[in-house]
């Protein structure tokens, strides 16, 4: 495409459409989507005026942005689901969730093991639906309402995704990064600066102490969350009278394959370690994370040990699983591939050279950074997604992190605004009613939604408002 256009303010059409449709569909893809569409029609009317084909410069668009980096991401997304669907498939996480049954007795060590199961289990889809069904049985012999349990559970999701990189949100972010350019030159450097930016995710640090305060009781139920812990204690309700619980089909097929040889040693921590062990000897023998070939080892020790104990009978099953982990994280895949291409048409309509021109002298670095923090978690709030909030805020976000660094990509501005927008994306999250992450964790924890949202706002805004102060002050 053309790199020459300048439509001035209009350069932010696409955005500005991408965010205001994002705000009235609550859908990102769909938002994306219709970004993308209007920056085809002006690239195309631009270059060839009104005789052109949208559809051949929408093909050109998608082969020129869904390069190398894209399939990389990709590779690592798909790797995770069809990891978890093996997981599933060799009964292990039954193993798992019997094992935890025998140790947690009382409130506190129920509330204590939700929350340290989040760092065992990393991943915002896998992790509620499955450590929910776990604990729910344990935390209502307990008396620990259903509100306590989502809101551990949602605490300890995304939260603990963002501060490892070698996940798939690291993957994603990287991504994200690199496809901007800039003085990042590549998937390698992107994921450096976003490791380094993770001292500075003050959110999801302050979220996760905030739950590790409440579960050991050390800081005091508070605004409804106090109701709801009252009635659970004192009444035996684990749910208020006339609540809705979300206790459907979705994730009760972690628990339907039990099997009798099914070894947490073999199946779930050679997996496990396979993973870490070659991401951190790739970084200190390499200097790259070897992220997808970690997950690519993992998947195929874990086929063949499958195959060999008959779990998986024959290699129609194998491919029956690893479809079914594909379709689990096609979304997400389509998402990405659509954040990439905005990145690209705003970059030929010069939307940051602009960006740069009007806002960068308005602006302190301190006040960057807080702003960029409320807008992603105003987007992330009214989408429902923090990826979604990424993939709009990342392009607006870096050049002008860029230029009040002096286009030096591993300036602590930078790293800050990452942050925020990292940050900003799990504070909107842990607030909405439509988050999918939320709606999760209300799934595995069996709780009416609502009540859900409305118990663990309080928390959310604490960590929230404590995120914009340090970022004020910084």
């Amino acid at each position: 495409m053309d790199s020459t256009l300048n439509y001035g303010i209009f350069s932010l059409l696409p955005l500005v459409i991408s965010l205001g449709t994002a705000f009235v569909t609550r859908n990102a893809i769909f938002a994306l989507l219709a970004g993308c569409i209007v920056g085809v029609l002006m690239t195309g009317f631009a270059t060839f005026g009104w005789l052109f084909n949208p559809v051949y410069i929408f093909s050109d668009l998608l082969q020129n942005a869904l390069n190398g980096d894209f399939i990389w991401v990709s590779l690592i997304v798909i790797f995770i689901g069809i990891l978890f669907e093996l997981f599933k498939a060799s009964g292990v996480i039954t193993k798992f969730a019997d094992v935890v049954s025998r140790s947690c007795h009382t409130p506190r060590q129920v509330k204590t093991t939700t929350w340290a199961l989040g760092f065992v289990v990393v991943d915002d889809y896998f992790s509620p639906l499955m450590v929910g069904p776990i604990m729910r049985p344990l935390s209502d012999k307990a008396l620990v309402s259903r509100e306590k349990l989502a809101y551990l559970l949602d605490s300890t999701t995304a939260s603990v995704c963002v501060l490892i990189p070698f996940m798939s949100w690291g993957a994603y972010l990287a991504g994200l990064i690199a496809a901007e350019g800039g003085p990042v030159a590549g998937l390698e450097q992107a994921i450096s600066v976003f490791a380094n930016a993770i001292l500075y995710n003050f959110y999801p640090m302050l979220a996760l102490l905030l739950a590790l305060l409440v579960s050991l009781e050390v800081m005091p139920d508070i605004a409804l969350m106090r109701r709801a812990e009252q009635r659970s204690s004192i009444e035996g309700k684990v749910l208020r009278d006339g609540a809705v619980p979300m206790v459907s089909d979705e994730g009760s097929d972690l628990f339907a394959q039990q099997r009798d040889g099914a070894s947490l040693l073999i199946d779930l921590l050679v997996p496990i370690c396979i993973v870490f062990g070659t991401v951190l000897i790739s970084y200190f023998v390499f200097g790259n994370m070897k992220i997808a070939e970690a997950f690519m080892l993992a998947v195929f020790y874990l086929s063949i040990s499958l195959y060999w104990q008959q779990v998986i009978p024959n290699l129609n099953a194998l491919i029956d699983v690893g479809m079914r982990g594909i379709k689990s994280v096609m979304p997400a895949i389509v998402l990405m591939g659509l954040a990439y291409a905005i990145n690209d048409l705003t970059r030929d309509l010069q939307a940051a050279d602009y960006i740069l021109q009007t806002f960068s002298s308005l602006m302190t670095p301190a006040l960057f950074v807080a702003a960029t923090f409320l807008v992603t978690s105003l987007i992330s709030f009214s989408t429902g997604t923090s990826w979604g909030a990424y993939a709009l805020m990342i392009p607006f976000v870096l050049p002008i992190a860029y230029s009040f660094s002096g286009d030096v990509a591993t300036d602590p501005l930078v790293y800050k605004a990452i942050a925020a927008v990292v940050g900003g994306g799990i504070f909107g999250d842990h607030s909405s009613p439509v988050s999918d992450t939320s709606v999760l964790s209300s799934v595995g924890a069996g709780s009416d939604h609502m009540d859900h949202v409305i118990t663990q706002l309080p928390y959310a805004l604490i960590a929230g408002v404590l995120t914009l102060a340090i970022y004020l002050v910084i």
